[in-house]
C-alpha cells in the first residue's frame, strides 16, 4: 500500500496513480494479442483464427469480425470469441494503427475515456 493513498477507495487510488483496473488491464492485454495475431510484421491477415464480417454498410473501424454461435457455453471463454466485441467498438483510427506502437498509444487514448 502506498503511503497516504490507504483512506481512497480503489477507484480513487487507481485515478490518482494513473493506472487502469484489472478488467481493463486484461481487456488491454486481449486486445493488444488479437492485434499482433492479426496483423503480423509483414502487414498479412491472419484469416484461420477470426472471421471478418464483410459488409460495406459498417460505422465505426471498418474491420469488424464475426460473432460465432455456439452451443456450449464454455465456447463462449475462448480467446477468439471474448475479444470480438471489444474490437468491434474500436474507433477507426485505433484498428488502423501502422505499428504496434501507435496501435497501444490509441488504445489507451480509448480505454482511458471509457468509464
Amino acid at each position: 500500500m502506498i503511503r497516504g493513498l490507504e483512506h481512497l477507495s480503489y477507484e480513487d487510488r487507481l485515478r490518482q496513480l494513473g493506472l487502469f483496473s484489472l478488467e481493463k488491464r486484461r481487456l488491454r492485454g486481449n486486445i493488444i494479442t488479437a492485434f499482433r495475431y492479426m496483423k503480423r510484421a509483414t502487414g498479412e491477415m491472419e484469416r484461420d483464427s477470426f472471421i471478418r464480417e464483410c459488409s460495406d454498410r459498417m460505422r465505426g473501424n471498418g474491420f469488424k469480425l464475426k460473432e460465432g454461435r455456439f452451443i456450449l457455453d464454455s465456447r463462449k471463454k475462448f480467446f477468439t470469441v471474448r475479444v470480438v466485441k471489444p474490437w468491434n467498438r474500436l474507433p477507426r483510427e485505433v484498428v488502423d494503427a501502422p505499428s504496434l506502437e501507435v496501435f497501444k498509444a490509441r488504445l489507451d487514448g480509448t480505454l482511458s475515456n471509457l468509464v
